[in-house]
């Protein structure tokens, strides 16, 4: 079998993928900062996620430009499509998380909420290490792994929370809560389907 292995020529999309996933990591380190943050800072913090989200759709198109004129693409032009998308959604749901919080004014945070970024925070991390590392899919084996591992915390973190806000808040309250888990909840859900794009890379690679 031959390995997957890149000219430099070839490795522009990559570098577009990295750029994509370094701003969800960036959207994460935001949102951990608003839910630390008073309301009169909510309205600069949404900007700047919606600035993140703007460079990853620019990026995005930048990738499929270059799919349409380049000759040789570093992956099949299937796999690359499918991780700008996921990585260009994902960036769209931190987006509309913070909207969430500032349109709600949810300036007291749970804590259970607060552990469900940080799962998110991790799997942004390792995903965007490995958008760095396409190049060498055998070396990504243990963080399509671990992206995973930390999707099915994300998961019952998730169900965790929708119980403890159903019996500690009244319906409208716990209404616009579930709404910022629910969000985080997608947005973990994008990065395990990063990694199992990634997966199925390495497994036709191999």
């Amino acid at each position: 079998m031959v390995k997957l292995r890149l000219f430099p020529q070839e490795t522009a999309g990559l570098q577009v993928l990295a750029n994509m996933a370094e701003q969800i990591l960036a959207g994460t380190h935001t949102l951990a900062e608003m839910l630390g943050a008073g309301r009169g800072n909510f309205g600069a913090l949404t900007e700047s996620l919606r600035q993140h989200e703007a460079a990853s759709t620019a990026d995005f198109a930048t990738l499929l430009t270059g799919m349409r004129t380049s000759f040789i693409n570093p992956l099949p032009r299937e796999d690359l499509y499918a991780l700008g998308q996921l990585l260009n959604e994902t960036s769209e749901i931190l987006a509309g998380a913070g909207e969430v919080i500032e349109l709600y004014t949810l300036d007291r945070i749970p804590n259970r909420v607060s552990d469900q970024l940080e799962i998110l925070s991790r799997q942004a991390e390792l995903t965007t290490g490995a958008m760095k590392s396409l190049n060498d899919l055998d070396s990504l084996e243990d963080y399509w792994l671990e992206v995973l591992r930390l999707a099915k915390r994300a998961d019952h973190t998730h169900r965790i929370v929708v119980a403890e806000l159903l019996e500690a808040h009244s319906p409208t309250t716990f209404a616009k809560y579930k709404t910022l888990a629910d969000q985080f909840a997608a947005a973990s859900g994008q990065m395990r389907a990063v990694a199992i794009q990634v997966g199925s890379l390495i497994v036709k690679e191999s």
